[in-house]
């Protein structure tokens, strides 16, 4: 079924072209990612389109109720909620018995049951340096007892990682109980272990017998199979026939309209309730809105922003698709988009004045009002601070000046730190008198070259000559995460309510990881150091809310805005919610054939 070596441009399975939907054949999820995956082994990959692949394939102790608003967290694989000591440095979980993996050679031709052993595997593989997982920051943030310590033995002893060593920290107790052991408190540690598309448990056997091709071979227990995969251009997955009996359940609001409407046409329904996903990538935006209005596809994930005039002016679904039975989801996201400066790099980075002055001088000149109304259809709101809505350190209410467009004191403050054009170039040179070498990383794709013209623009209204280094999306989070890329503009989308991941932004441990412009700081790394282990409380916000005052002071990221997300069902398609901080929801929508209408 799978292939065990897997090179650029080879498919698993079949290269064919899907049949065409019928009401006979398949229910089948058509839709498109509007950037490539990287690949599908969790421990590797950072990604949000890899990683809304993954958590349909494997499993998280925990999870969100898929309707719950607010979130509420609920067993996935765990026969209940883990539950934690008094101090919160100890949680002890319980597997499901009677939970198994999708069929795989690995397995000898017999059933692979679920074990508390596969948690600990997991978890491990994270803290393997060989893996070079860019979630190990988060891992280690854990502070899960003797892992960091095995990791560091691994590097200086220059073998292997044990993973049959004990861990003090990861303990299975019997076949299905493990426990977690705390350096430090951890009120919140549930809702790191409810991110399937990075903590969904794999099989010992599986990524041993993969080799190097784990990102191409994922196997967990989950209701959904990785069938067909041409990188960068189509994925295709299958309902597991291995998928034990599950069900629709959810708790929404009493008031919640659209919530309890849901509930009641799908709760006890077997899921999945879909057979089929295929998955197109398309980066540009004209033929992912093609496809999506000519019925190619179920759902359009995200409208691009230069067709949401016609999709839905007015934020109302255009009364001519209105017509044909489909219906829009807008949803302000919890996410932020930002421009990051490398905090190493010798120009842009480091914490002197001059620097410090550059980086608020670009990020004054930087008029996100005129993206958000040229290239982004209005559909977002100016950032003031770090931290996205639906999180605990969001204010609403917040004003900075990392939400000001000032050109007047952008070029104000780059003459009081000397950055003149001293050749009449129209160009700025350093202090020192020499060029001023400034490159921002982009991609091709439509929407990034217009906000790059906005860019340019704003750059050289205050002096700022700065060229454009373009590669595709992944090759430049690679570099990105490496240190490689001086300026990028990116977007995090928030994988759990708590601020603490977004605080991980200033923290060094997490150079190269979340903290994408590896900002290092003291005052930084104590407080996300303190706010990891603190309850919710005024204590804690006060504190969250001085690191964020620490990025709008030294700014390693200019944090741009929020985004509203427009989503569009096809009459066929029904169950849809965008879920709020886990990726996974194809397992709770249906795909019902239905007659065009009559025009």
């Amino acid at each position: 079924m799978r292939a065990l070596l897997l090179t650029l441009g080879l498919v698993i399975g079949s290269a064919q072209a899907a049949e065409p939907p019928s009401a006979t054949g398949p229910k089948t999820l058509r839709y498109a990612f509007r950037v490539a995956e990287t690949g599908f082994d969790p421990a590797k990959i950072l990604d949000l389109y890899s990683r809304t692949v993954t958590p349909h394939i494997f499993e998280s102790l925990v999870t969100y109720d898929y309707l719950a608003r607010p979130v509420q967290l609920k067993p996935l694989t765990a026969a209940e909620l883990p539950t934690s000591n008094a101090d919160f440095t100890q949680w002890t979980a319980r597997v499901q018995p009677g939970i198994y993996f999708q069929d795989d050679p690995a397995f000898g031709g017999k059933k692979r049951e679920l074990t508390a052993a596969d948690y600990v595997y997991t978890y491990k593989r994270f803290a393997d340096p060989k893996v070079a997982s860019p979630a190990w920051s988060t891992v280690e943030g854990w502070r899960v007892t003797g892992l960091k310590a095995a990791r560091d033995a691994a590097l200086k002893s220059k073998r292997d990682f044990d993973y049959d060593a004990p861990i003090a920290g990861l303990q299975q107790l019997d076949r299905y109980t493990l426990r977690f052991q705390l350096d430090k408190p951890n009120p919140r540690f549930l809702q790191e272990l409810a991110n399937a598309d990075l903590f969904g448990a794999v099989a010992r056997e599986v990524i041993e017998a993969a080799g190097d091709q784990t990102m191409a071979r994922p196997v967990g227990t989950g209701p959904f199979v990785l069938k067909q995969w041409r990188r960068g251009s189509l994925i295709v997955l299958e309902k597991s026939p291995a998928y034990r009996e599950r069900v629709y359940e959810a708790n929404p609001a009493p008031d919640d309209a659209e919530g309890q409407a849901l509930l009641t046409r799908f709760k006890g329904r077997r899921i999945p309730m879909i057979d089929r996903v295929e998955i197109s990538i398309l980066t540009e935006d004209q033929p992912r809105w093609l496809s999506f209005v000519r019925g190619e596809h179920d759902f359009l994930e995200r409208v691009p922003e230069p067709f949401i005039g016609i999709a839905a002016p007015n934020n109302q679904l255009a009364p001519n698709l209105a017509k044909q039975g489909m219906k829009l989801h807008r949803t302000l996201g919890s996410d932020v988009f930002l421009a990051f400066f490398n905090m190493e790099d010798p120009v842009v980075g480091g914490l002197a004045p001059q620097q410090i002055a550059l980086r608020r001088a670009i990020a004054l000149g930087m008029d996100v009002q005129r993206e958000i109304r040229l290239v982004r259809g209005g559909q977002a709101i100016p950032a003031q601070g770090n931290f996205p809505p639906h999180t605990l350190g969001y204010d609403p209410a917040f004003k900075s000046e990392n939400g000001d467009f000032d050109p007047p004191r952008a070029k104000a403050l780059l003459d009081l730190y000397g950055y003149r054009d001293r050749d009449g170039d129209g160009c700025r040179d350093a202090p020192d008198g020499g060029p001023l070498k400034l490159e921002m990383g982009t991609t091709p794709e439509g929407i990034q070259r217009q906000i790059d013209e906005l860019f340019d623009k704003d750059m050289r209204r205050i002096g700022l000559c700065i060229p454009f280094r373009t590669a595709k999306w992944p090759e430049q989070l690679k570099a990105a995460r490496a240190g490689k890329l001086q300026m990028w503009m990116v977007a995090y989308s928030s994988a759990q309510p708590d601020a603490y991941s977004a605080a991980t932004r200033f923290s060094s441990t997490h150079a190269g990881g979340n903290n994408i412009a590896r900002f290092s700081l003291p005052e930084a790394d104590r407080l996300v150091d303190e706010i990891a282990s603190m309850p919710d409380g005024p204590e804690r916000l006060a504190k969250l809310q001085r690191l964020r005052s620490i990025g709008v002071a030294y700014m390693p990221y200019k944090i741009k805005g929020h985004r509203f997300l427009l989503d569009i069902e096809q009459p066929q398609l029904r169950g849809y919610r965008r879920p709020m901080f886990i990726q996974n929801w194809w397992e709770y929508v249906d795909i019902t054939p239905t007659t065009p209408p009559i025009h």
